[in-house]
């Protein structure tokens, strides 16, 4: 039996990371959920991708809250809504792209918790944003070499695979 730690997060506790142009906030860690998941908020860049990939250590869900998003899993072409809810279990290959000309908002649990530290780790972090009109100055492209540390870390120390 897993004992979860009971809490609540403000959002002045919450971390975001910047990585490859997108945000990442950490909404709830493995640390107060005793490993069990992690769930993060994403704001995704228009036309922003996450390539098609596979991890066989933990299983990850998303809900779109705002933008469209297409996914492909496996073989198939997915496009989500609000209110859509995708699953990709261990082993699955999954990736996505924000096919609108607004950012796009979805929450990712990942179980267990764990490799949601990706995002901390090749990330930069994100002091707190003031207002929505800060958000734009922090984009700037992902760099060559910025792209290269992700997928390195990525398959190094999280066991991903890329699809290609």
């Amino acid at each position: 039996m897993v004992n979860f730690k009971s809490g609540f997060v403000q959002q002045s506790s919450s971390s975001t990371y910047l990585v490859l142009g997108d945000f990442y906030t950490f909404l709830a860690t493995g640390e107060s959920t005793s490993g069990a998941y992690a769930l993060l908020e994403i704001v995704m860049q228009p036309q922003s991708t996450v390539p098609p990939h596979i991890h066989d250590e933990a299983d990850e869900a998303h809900y779109i809250l705002e933008g469209e998003i297409e996914y492909q899993q496996g073989n198939q072409t997915i496009v989500a809504t609000p209110g859509n809810f995708l699953h990709f279990s261990r082993g699955q290959s999954h990736g996505f792209k924000n096919t609108g000309s607004k950012p796009a908002k979805i929450l990712m649990w990942v179980t267990p918790a764990g490799p949601e530290q990706f995002f901390a780790e090749v990330g930069i972090p994100v002091k707190e944003i003031t207002s929505e009109e800060e958000k734009p100055s922090l984009f700037a492209p992902p760099t060559p070499t910025d792209i290269e540390k992700a997928i390195e870390v990525a398959t190094a120390k999280y066991k991903v695979k890329f699809v290609l």
